[in-house]
Parts: C-alpha cells; sequence; structure tokens
C-alpha cells in the first residue's frame, strides 16, 4: 500500500455503468465539502475524453476536473487529472501524462504501459495529499470490467494501492439498479467489496415508498447502506466531458437562427457550442451529412482530434459542396482549432502526429497551410475581438503551426499578439481560441457578425456555477452525511 497522510481522507466515486453520474456526484461533494470549509481537491487518475481544458501550470486534463476544481474554487492543474486518453482512431489513442502529450499507443500497447502510468498517477496523488484536506476521487467506467481489471489504475486498482473508501453511484433511471449494484459487487474482490462504504441511486423519479422496499432489500443483502436516492434534476448545466452524443444533443426545431455542425468523427471540445445550445433563440444541428439539413447561417467547423482524417471524412460526406454553396449565397463559415487547419489551403503531417505521415488539401477558403508538430500550444489567453473591439477569453490546445497571407487579417488580438483569420470577403473566420462563446458579449459579437443581431447570448460561467449550486443543495437534501461519516470512521479503523 502507498504510504498514506493520516490527516487527509481520500474519498472515492465509482459508478455501477458509465453515465452513472460519478462526475456529478465527485463535483457534487466537491462543492459541499468546500462549503464546509474543508480544502478539498479533485482527482481522476485516468480520464478517456476528448473534451479537455488548459491547467494553470500550461497542461491539459478532463473537462469534468476542470469543473471540479471550479466546484472547489480551484484554479484546474495537471495533478487533478495525471493520465489523459485522447482517442485518435478505434484502435489507437494520445497518451498525455501530467499535462503533456506521452505518445500514441493501441490498446494493447497502453495496457503494457499501465505500470508507468500508475507511476504517474501516484506522484499526483501524494502532491495532492501533501497540500489539501480532501481528495475527491472520480472513477472511470466501471470498476466490473473484467477484461480490465489487471493491471487497472482507474477504479478499484487505484483504491486498493492508495486504501481508500470507494461510494458506488448507479443510474435507476436505465433500468436494473439493483442488478447493476448486486451485480458489481460480485465481480469484485473480497477485499475490494469491503473498501465500498454505501451506494447512491441517482435519477429517481417517482414514489419513494415504492423505491423503499427495494432498498430495504439491497441494505439487507450487502449489508452496506444506500447513503442517497438523488432526483432526476431538469435543465441544470456542467460541461460534458466526453464526445457529442448525437441524440442529446437534437433540439427541437424552433424559428430562429440556424447554426449546423458538421459531426467528424474525432470532434474534440465540442463544449465550445454549450452556449450556443443553450441560446433561446438558435438551433444548433450537429449533423452527419449535410442532407439532413438544408438550410444554415452559419456552418462551424469544429475541433478535431484527427485532423486530415476527418478533412477527408468532409470531403465524402458531401460537405464541401454544401459548404460552397452556401458561401454563394451569402452565408457565413467559422472554423474553430482543427476546423479551422480545414479551412486552409493544405495540412501537412510529416511527423505521423495524428495519424500516417502525409500531406491533405484543405478547403482552400483561407490562404494558409498548416504543419502539425510534437509539442502543442497550451495555454489560457484573453483579448479582444479585431472587427468589433469586444474582449474575448478562452483557451488553445493544438499541435499545429500556420502561416500565410490570411494571417495578416486577424480575427482577434491575443496577449498582445495577432490570432486567428477573417477572409477578404469577411465570410470566413477561423480560429484557435476554444470558449470562444462563453462569454455573452463575445457571443453576441460573434453571432452578429454571422448575421444575427440581438443581443442575448448566454453566459455560460454564471450558468456553470448555477449548476454546481443546484446540485451540491440537492446533495445536501438528500445525502445521510451522517451515516456516510459512520461508515468512513468504521473503514479506517478497521
Amino acid at each position: 500500500m502507498q504510504e498514506i497522510n493520516q490527516n487527509v481522507q481520500t474519498l472515492m466515486v465509482q459508478g455501477t455503468t458509465s453515465d452513472a453520474g460519478k462526475s456529478t456526484l465527485a463535483t457534487a461533494l466537491c462543492r459541499y465539502y468546500y462549503r464546509k470549509g474543508i480544502k478539498v481537491v479533485p482527482f481522476k487518475p485516468q480520464n478517456m475524453a476528448l473534451n479537455s481544458a488548459v491547467t494553470v501550470d500550461g497542461g491539459e486534463i478532463g473537462r469534468a476536473q476542470a469543473v471540479q476544481a471550479v466546484a472547489c474554487r480551484l484554479e484546474p492543474h495537471t495533478d487533478m487529472n495525471p493520465v489523459l486518453l485522447k482517442p485518435n482512431s478505434d484502435k489507437t489513442a494520445q497518451v498525455i501524462i501530467h499535462g503533456k502529450a506521452s505518445e500514441n499507443l493501441s490498446a494493447k500497447e497502453y495496457h503494457q504501459f499501465k505500470k508507468q502510468a500508475m507511476q504517474a498517477v501516484l506522484q499526483s496523488h501524494k502532491r495532492l495529499t501533501e497540500q489539501y484536506q480532501m481528495v475527491v476521487v472520480e472513477g472511470a467506467g466501471s470498476p466490473a470490467e473484467i477484461n480490465l481489471r489487471e493491471g487497472d489504475i482507474a477504479n478499484m486498482g487505484f483504491a486498493e494501492t492508495v486504501d481508500c473508501p470507494v461510494i458506488l453511484i448507479a443510474d435507476i433511471d436505465k433500468g436494473g439498479v439493483f442488478a447493476h449494484i448486486v451485480g458489481t459487487l460480485e465481480l469484485l474482490s473480497a477485499t475490494e467489496q469491503q473498501r465500498i462504504v454505501g451506494f447512491v441511486i441517482n435519477r429517481f423519479r417517482g414514489d419513494m415508498a415504492l423505491l423503499q422496499p427495494g432498498i430495504d432489500w439491497l441494505e439487507q443483502r450487502t449489508g452496506k447502506p444506500v447513503l442517497a436516492v438523488l432526483p432526476y434534476l431538469h435543465d441544470f448545466y456542467l460541461d460534458a466531458e466526453d464526445s457529442v452524443a448525437l441524440n442529446k444533443y437534437q433540439q427541437t426545431p424552433k424559428a430562429g437562427f440556424n447554426i449546423v455542425i458538421p459531426h467528424f468523427p474525432r470532434i474534440s471540445n465540442h463544449t465550445d457550442f454549450d452556449a450556443l445550445l443553450l441560446h433561446p433563440d438558435i438551433n444548433v444541428q450537429f449533423e452527419k451529412g449535410p442532407e439532413n439539413y438544408l438550410a444554415a447561417d452559419l456552418i462551424i467547423l469544429a475541433g478535431s482530434k484527427s485532423v486530415r482524417d476527418d478533412l477527408q471524412w468532409l470531403k465524402n460526406s458531401g460537405w464541401v459542396d454544401f459548404i460552397n454553396k452556401h458561401l454563394r449565397y451569402g452565408g457565413k463559415v467559422l472554423g474553430v482549432c482543427g476546423g479551422f487547419q480545414m479551412l486552409g489551403d493544405c495540412i501537412h503531417d510529416p511527423k505521423g502526429i495524428e495519424g500516417k505521415p502525409g500531406s491533405s488539401a484543405g478547403l482552400g477558403l483561407l490562404e494558409m497551410q498548416t504543419c502539425l508538430q510534437s509539442e502543442k500550444c497550451l495555454q489560457n489567453v484573453s483579448g479582444y475581438l479585431t472587427f468589433e473591439n469586444i474582449e474575448i477569453k478562452g483557451y488553445e490546445i493544438h499541435a499545429g503551426i500556420t502561416q500565410g497571407e490570411a494571417l495578416k487579417n486577424p480575427m482577434m488580438m491575443l496577449a498582445g499578439k495577432p490570432e486567428g483569420a477573417i477572409s477578404k470577403d469577411n465570410q470566413v473566420i477561423g480560429t484557435y481560441l476554444h470558449g470562444l462563446f462563453d462569454s455573452a458579449k463575445a457571443a453576441d459579437s460573434l453571432l452578429g457578425w454571422a448575421g444575427y443581431k440581438k443581443q442575448q447570448a448566454i453566459d455560460l460561467d454564471n450558468l456553470r456555477e448555477a449548476g454546481i449550486n443546484l446540485i451540491s443543495d440537492t446533495l445536501e437534501e438528500n445525502f445521510d452525511f451522517t451515516k456516510l461519516e459512520q461508515q468512513l470512521n468504521i473503514f479506517y479503523s478497521s
């Protein structure tokens, strides 16, 4: 076992399935303990996500841990998520250790790499325990994945190594909640079962009197308490950490401004558009093909983890003709990060950073070309839009260096330097900046450029804070913290 600082409690949240509510519960716990005056910090040993955030120490971590840092009133730091996996394809992923890209590995290669990854995890955990009173840990997926148990660093492998207690959360809205909980327990070893201090049933809607017999049975069967039954919460906002699920992001069409976003196979940082999805008068559609959407006021090309592959997909799917026709009729196009690179004349990847080495012709809408490099640009930046002198802030995560005539007409000034590009006809703009719609004034300005003139953009920072407070308030109302403390005392005394 790793030597534990006895003044620090490490509490881990694991789930019976993916999307059981681990991130939300960990975020709520972070804010709860912060409110109690405890110096608390979030932690996720290993994360797999294409949505990431730039940290104060110049690295990148999963977006969920950045939100949890906000819940703790902390700046995101790479120690909060020491191992981040960003899929390049169905079989390989970029491995990011302590915020920096290490190498691209297949699943088999990463399995062999886990011992090295675990050392990075333990180093980060140790540093956090030396600075904070409480570490709230989020697991990944399910601890009962038999094929992933050997060398596990994300769930029980980590919990066993640092000897921490675990809360197991299950989603009742999916159905089969008691089978999920009991089945997960049955697939754990005896020592792993012992470190589970209680259960949380998530997303309940109905009559508690009808659920109570099931709770009584579960507690009698397992000898472990149900610490909370959390209600299904509607209409609250927290940043998503995973790639877009199309059914989640489809909106009921409404009269208003139409934005179409081609849904790349490797789309990344789609949280750039959360403020647009929440806008009261804007239709946002993530689409696989242009045949599904006949009209658009603005087309946005999003970020991509494999830019050349997604560019080829764009061409194969018929999007190029749709974009060109859209521009002929006076429409506007915005490219963000990888989408910005696609707008140029050419993308070069001589070292095979994102796939096979080679070059790809871009869309030719901006006079520039990009060369992918091993070293990523990772920074939080602020400045102003050049076409309206409106303040803007966000972050950059990209591996390319872009050069060309188009950059002489920049879209914005960031930290005193020109950034991005505006086409000569003012119909196409592009930038490396993520989060450009998060500020209401900047969003209104960008939407105004695209033809939408009303001033009613969403302030995402305020909305996120309201969401964190809502889930924390709900936790306080429904979670038996007295029972949790009793279980923790039993755990640490045994």
